[in-house]
Formats: C-alpha cells, structure tokens, sequence
C-alpha cells in the first residue's frame, strides 16, 4: 500500500511537470509568438510572453530591458521577416535552452536591412507557462 501511494504521488508529480515533448512544444510556440510580436510590433503579446526581468541584448550589444523591448515594437523597426530556424531545445527540469538562428529583413529609419543572427535563448518555467527570461544573439557575417 506504501508503494501504490509512492508510485501514484510520483505520476501526480510528473504530470504536473509536464512531459518533456510538451515542454518542448509549448516553448517552441511561445518561441514562434515572440516573432510574430517582433515582427508586428505586437508591444501585448511581447509582454505577456517575456519575464518581467528579462535582459536581451540588442542587435547593437546593448543590453535592453523588456520595457524598452515593448517600448520599440511601438515606434519605428518594422520586420518583412522575423523567424527562427534550424532550432534544437534543450530542457533541464524549469528551465529550457533554445539554440538556433533568426532570419531578420525590414526597415529601420527608413533603410532596409537583412540579417542573420545565431541565438540562445534562456526560458524559465512560471505558473503561467513558459517565459522568456534572456537572450542572446550574435550576426552571422556573410563570407
């Protein structure tokens, strides 16, 4: 009878931990939401998405906040394209690292540009799914 209790409260346990394909799937959608909100300047969703403490550092190596992230989806970059790809992640109980690369195309001050970055992004497990909580991205230069 001690066994059945064990074994029933480690099943509870691991289900509401989640199991690891949807962990997974739920971070590479919330992965995917982030473009789409950078690529629309969706200032809601990039809020509901990201930590409130989460630092990412811009394609300039400056170290923004998730306010200024917010702050600059309503003025000015616009994205044609904002997309990750060739993704691999990587889940260590409540917390996840996602490695990969974002393809960026748009306009900025009027100028186009286009870019590829390679990115890792650091995600932590809340009450309310998974967040956000930093990145890193650095340009792939052309050869």
């Amino acid at each position: 009878m001690k066994l059945a209790c064990i074994l029933l409260a480690a099943l509870v346990a691991q289900n509401a931990i989640g199991a690891p394909a949807d962990d997974e799937r739920e971070i590479r959608n919330v992965e995917a939401a982030l473009c789409d909100a950078l690529r629309s300047g969706d200032a809601a969703a990039l809020a509901r998405l990201a930590a409130a403490t989460s630092p990412l550092p811009n394609s300039k190596s400056e170290i923004t906040t998730r306010a200024d992230d917010i702050a600059d989806a309503k003025k000015g970059v616009r994205y044609d394209e904002f997309r990750n790809h060739d993704q691999s992640v990587r889940l260590y109980g409540d917390a996840a690292i996602v490695l990969g690369i974002t393809t960026v195309k748009g306009s900025a001050g009027g100028k186009p540009f286009a870019a590829d970055f390679r990115f890792t992004d650091t995600y932590v497990r809340r009450a309310d799914g998974w967040k956000i909580a930093a990145s890193h991205a650095t340009r792939i230069e052309k050869k």
